[in-house]
């Protein structure tokens, strides 16, 4: 039979100079023969700064501003022109068209009455 688990003076310095390294409550379980969970509750007992998740770093490789818009390329805009992140579409645009067939789809609207003559006939 195992003995339970102490919160010792000595384990909870390892504790706190595992936790200021950054170390995972899941590793220092690990480290510390506990589950993270134990981990997790004394470290909140203890007041500890309790860390987030780094957010994750969004990086949009295909961003097409104004300066990176080719002739072959959908100039539709994206976002606030007054913003940072503005942008345009940048997808291949249809031959002859400023568009792509995505956007050409919102832009091109047809005539109704030719819809209408079309749908009579």
């Amino acid at each position: 039979m195992t003995t339970p688990f102490e919160w010792t003076d000595e384990r909870v310095e390892e504790l706190k100079k595992m936790w200021d390294t950054g170390l995972s409550a899941s590793e220092i379980g690990r480290r510390l023969g506990i589950t993270k969970n134990a981990v997790v509750g004394k470290v909140r007992r203890l007041d500890l700064a309790m860390r987030r998740a780094p957010a994750p770093v969004k990086i949009e490789v295909n961003v097409v501003t104004l300066d990176r818009l080719g002739t072959n390329m959908c100039s539709w805009p994206v976002g606030d022109p007054g913003s940072e992140d503005f942008r345009f579409c940048g997808e291949p645009a249809v031959p002859g068209k400023p568009y792509c067939q995505a956007h050409c789809k919102i832009a091109y609207v047809a005539n109704t009455k030719n819809r209408k003559r079309d749908e009579a006939a």
